[in-house]
């Protein structure tokens, strides 16, 4: 089984502060593993996060290299402001901003050609799991990526599995729930190309904290998390990263 160094990335969303930035960085930097940390903070913050030792990335980036699209962020100037990553399909873009997978998939595309590495966030809303869509759903979400970049892409690149009924509800899948969807996930990753799968982290987004990240983290195919709102809370956000297996 391939060896897969954990992420614990924290999603800001419109959150935060400068203050905030030296707070998080003094935080990580007492770290006790190997696990990789990544920040996205909102755009503004970038360049000060980074200079206090952070890896980051940008939260949303345009499918566009540039142009007249007020308000939206540049691939190229997010990397050249020091960021490395960048989340795509964040259920909250899908859902408020109306991200169709096809838009997704652009963004992917345009962010690896800009040297940044994806994040895909994939994963169902309540109505979907009680429906037992959850494979069919995701399934979908990764499928119009890969018809975009092909699977080979995927190995620069990183999932998360967020079910849109834990994140920010305080519901959380369970360990053995989540595990579920991750193993499908890699499986299904699996059957395009095997060395592929089994490289990829896959992390678990939805209501993640310093109770449950280390039953979390154990799962076989569940390779860290990305953090809501306990990334803002320095302490607990250094706890559920001292969780992680570096």
């Amino acid at each position: 089984m391939a060896t897969r160094t954990q992420i614990v990335a924290g999603n800001w969303k419109m959150n935060g502060s400068k203050s905030l930035i030296k707070e998080i960085a003094q935080a990580v930097a007492q770290k006790k593993n190997n696990a990789e940390v990544i920040i996205f903070p909102p755009a503004m913050l970038i360049e000060q996060a980074v200079s206090e030792g952070l890896s980051v990335g940008t939260q949303t980036v345009s499918e566009y290299e540039k142009g007249a699209f007020t308000g939206e962020i540049q691939a190229l100037l997010a990397k050249e402001l020091g960021a490395t990553f960048t989340l795509v399909g964040h259920s909250e873009r899908r859902a408020i901003y109306g991200e169709s997978d096809n838009d997704v998939a652009n963004k992917f595309a345009h962010a690896q050609a800009s040297g940044l590495i994806p994040i895909l966030c994939v994963g169902e809303t309540e109505e979907e799991r009680e429906s037992n869509q959850t494979e069919t759903v995701v399934a979908r979400q990764l499928e119009a990526v890969i018809e975009k970049v092909g699977i080979a892409a995927l190995a620069n690149s990183v999932v998360a599995y967020e079910p849109v009924w834990a994140i920010g509800t305080g519901k959380t899948a369970s360990p053995e729930q989540a595990q579920a969807v991750h193993k499908f996930i890699r499986n299904l990753l699996s059957e395009k190309d095997q060395q592929v799968a089994s490289g990829l982290r896959i992390l678990y987004g939805g209501s993640v904290n310093e109770e449950n990240s280390e039953s979390l983290f154990a799962q076989a195919d569940i390779d860290g998390g990305l953090i809501g709102g306990a990334s803002l809370k320095p302490q607990s956000f250094l706890a559920i990263c001292n969780s992680a297996k570096g």
